[in-house]
């Protein structure tokens, strides 16, 4: 084991946290002891349970290390890496000749942490003409995504280091994180008498028993508990009117809806005694700053989009935002979000395409279609949607029915095993890699990663692959690239002269930007650095987009871009590109008239709707199911290995003590759990957690692993095998994952 400690980020979760890494054992090739870098701007030393695990991913079951064919009986071949770009460049060109583009449909575009593969796919999504996208944000932020994107034009965040009152609703950063040093945050605002904690959730989580006041709505009532809290604020005059008349547009529009609101019978509706819905928002109303994180348990579930906007505004009716402690518009490198809002919709479902994305919960009915625009090929890319996306079932059948389904990844996924070719990606500790989820203020970072090792033959970053795939498709003028290169060799200078003048020249070649800048700048690049090349344009446009926050940061003047980039490469453990101000909150808002809207009539209906109570539940499937709870030892399933737990290896069902009696069943037996879409046998976990009714089943389990002689060994439930596609949010189509019905049945 070497005695140096190398730093790298975890790549379990949006807050990508700083470790460092010896390495060691089988040809230097495994990651020994991890620990938390106390360089990196963000996580300071701070490191989660989960992330000593790391080496189960980089030494994970089920790895590709060569292009793979499918043969005609579903077996597999190994090709060559000429072949596999040659006919893959083939099948899909063809697609595109027969159908146009549009019939190519892309799937991913990284994962937590590997962010630089969607950068360069859209090089080759442009070579082919592919106009439709999706991956996991479509599952769960999309309808937060349009509510951001007409309010402020923008993306929020929230400051919780600061905050007075912190709230949470539908998320448990105990086990989910997505904050900055989660559990160290969470006890700090705990133990402060001056500071209070409010956490919105079903089930009696860590955090909730951290909290000074749990609202504990029953499953799939949040919007009645939100709609309540709001009345409450109007009715009893808890508002900050001036703030509302400096900085807004559409109370009035909003005056009469709030006014009316029955606060008793919402309160009934979502099962919390109004005594203490009042006292959890006068507290809201009283506070000096006031930070809010909404998450996947609202974003799943019944009225998503419309708790998405209820929710913002309890703290805009506040006035919170703008200010230490509350909400804010960080500064981005480049924004992943895009401003929510757009008229598309996908060609065959007619669903809505918010921030350039189709909900996943339509991608297999667009497929399963004679319609002549329907999808004919996929481009799949570091994601596994054959055992993520709902209705397992039928989205295998869509990939069976594609014409060309080809995956870039690192293991043999479920997805990958119905591909008709398989291209073997270097892992995330292989190749430079970065994550554009860099939310911080007032001094936002970027983390670029070095490799920790070298690929082994026959796996490819992606940056090569997508590059080989445009020259395949003849999308990228070797002129040019000669023309390029001989400018990099003179020096930074002349090529950002030479390469903007060629986009100037030439504006179609914009859409291959990626692969122009890895095949000419990225060979001048130190380190073989030559996929973090695609970032280079990114600090240029930074540079002339917010060129204060950038001087702040130390990155002044006309060369700022270039500094600013190289500093990127140079540094460990990240870099602090932005140093700002709560004016900048205000500049950042993209609304036409730099105020905030708070008027969302496309909303109403379903607001109006919160009127009646709450439908009963169906007598053939009294329980809620939540598909995917996160949990000491969940994670996203990059982790393929089974043996990374060190508790919880299956995964069991959580169920109330009660319901559990009821049914005549203890702690540890095995049941058989049914909804609409299918069954599984789970082993039950008796927990004073859940409600009664309220069942949850863990994320990230029910993968595939290939054994030693060849049979295939399933640990633990795929979620989804239990999940219906045609549940989903009414407006952006996110899925109801946290409100499945369901029943359990004893096992004869």
């Amino acid at each position: 084991m070497s005695d140096d400690w190398k730093q790298t980020a975890c790549i379990l979760c949006e807050c990508n946290c700083g470790v460092e890494v010896q390495i060691g054992g089988d040809n230097g090739r495994h990651i020994v002891r991890t620990r938390g870098d106390e360089a990196h701007p963000a996580s300071r030393g701070y490191l989660c349970q989960k992330a000593s695990r790391l080496d189960h991913y980089q030494n994970g079951p089920d790895r590709i290390t060569q292009p793979l064919r499918r043969r005609d009986d579903g077996s597999f071949e190994p090709i060559d890496w000429d072949t596999a770009v040659r006919e893959v460049a083939a099948r899909f060109a063809a697609l595109r000749e027969r159908h146009s583009g549009a019939s190519i449909f892309y799937y991913g575009g990284g994962g937590q942490g590997n962010h630089l593969p969607g950068a360069y796919a859209a090089a080759t999504r442009r070579a082919l003409g592919s106009r439709y996208r999706s991956n996991a944000l479509a599952q769960e932020k999309t309808g937060e995504f349009w509510v951001n994107g007409r309010l402020f034009g923008n993306g929020v965040r929230a400051d919780f280091e600061h905050c007075e009152v912190a709230v949470f609703l539908g998320k448990n950063p105990w086990q989910s994180h997505g904050i900055p040093r989660a559990r160290i945050t969470l006890r700090e605002i705990a133990r402060d008498p001056a500071r209070t904690l409010i956490v919105i959730d079903p089930v009696r989580t860590e955090t909730a028993e951290l909290a000074d006041i749990h609202l504990q709505p029953r499953p799939g009532t949040d919007a009645w508990l939100l709609h309540a809290m709001l009345g409450v604020l109007w009715q009893e005059g808890l508002t900050d009117a001036d703030w509302i008349a400096a900085h807004t547009t559409g109370v009035d529009a909003l005056a009469q809806r709030l006014s009316a609101i029955p606060v008793a019978t919402a309160c009934a509706a979502c099962g919390i005694a109004e005594e203490q819905v009042r006292l959890a928002t006068r507290r809201i109303a009283a506070a000096a700053s006031v930070a809010c994180f909404e998450d996947l348990g609202v974003q799943m579930n019944r009225h998503s989009t419309l708790v998405s906007y209820l929710e913002k505004l309890l703290w805009l009716l506040t006035g919170n935002f703008a200010k230490r402690g509350a909400q804010y518009i960080p500064a981005a490198i480049q924004s992943l979000f895009g401003s929510g809002a757009s008229s598309q919709r996908s060609p065959v479902a007619g669903a809505p395409i918010i921030s350039g994305l189709v909900p996943c919960n339509v991608i297999a009915e667009e497929i399963l279609s004679d319609h002549p625009d329907r999808y004919r090929g996929m481009l799949i890319e570091s994601a596994n949607p054959a055992h993520s996306l709902a209705e397992s079932a039928r989205f295998r059948e869509a990939l069976r029915a594609l014409d060309t389904v080809v995956v870039i990844d690192v293991a043999m996924t479920e997805t990958a095993r119905l591909a008709h070719y398989v291209l073997p990606a270097a892992t995330q500790y292989e190749k430079w890699e970065a994550t554009f989820f860099n939310f911080e203020f007032p001094r936002n970072y970027f983390h670029l990663r070095r490799p920790l090792f070298a690929a082994p033959p026959g796996a490819l970053p992606e940056a090569e692959i997508h590059a080989r795939l445009v020259e395949a498709l003849d999308a990228l003028p070797h002129e040019v690239v000669k023309d390029l290169r001989a400018a990099a060799a003179r020096g930074r200078e002349s090529y950002r002269e030479a390469f903007f003048e060629t986009l100037q020249r030439e504006p179609g070649l914009a859409g291959i930007a990626p692969v122009l800048l890895y095949r000419t700048l990225g060979p001048a690049l130190p380190d073989d650095a030559a996929a973090a090349a695609v970032l280079w344009a990114p600090a240029q446009m930074f540079a002339l987009r917010e060129p204060q926050a950038l001087a702040r940061a130390g990155f002044a003047g006309s060369d700022a871009g270039d500094r600013l980039f190289d500093a990127m490469l140079a540094g460990r453990s990240g870099v602090v590109f932005a140093e700002d101000d709560f004016d900048a909150c205000w500049k950042r808002l993209a609304t036409n008239d730099g105020r905030i809207h708070l008027e969302l009539p496309e909303l109403f209906a379903d607001w109006d709707s919160l009127a009646h109570l709450p439908p009963a539940p169906d007598p053939r499937f009294p329980f809620v199911l939540s598909a995917g709870e996160r949990r000491d030892y969940t994670a996203n399933t990059i982790y393929r290995d089974p043996d990374w737990r060190r508790k919880g290896r299956e995964g069991a069902l959580r169920v109330n003590p009660r319901d559990a009696q009821s049914l005549g069943a203890e702690d540890g037996c095995v049941l058989k759990l049914i909804t609409r879409a299918g069954e599984a046998l789970v082993r039950i976990e008796c927990s004073e957690r859940m409600q009664p009714g309220h069942v949850a089943l863990p994320n990230g389990l029910g993968l595939d692993n290939q054994c030693a002689d060849g049979s295939v060994r399933r640990t633990g439930v795929a979620p989804n095998e239990l999940t219906l596609a045609r549940d989903r949010d009414a407006f952006a189509g996110t899925p109801l994952h946290k409100f499945v019905p369901a029943r359990l049945e004893r096992v004869r």
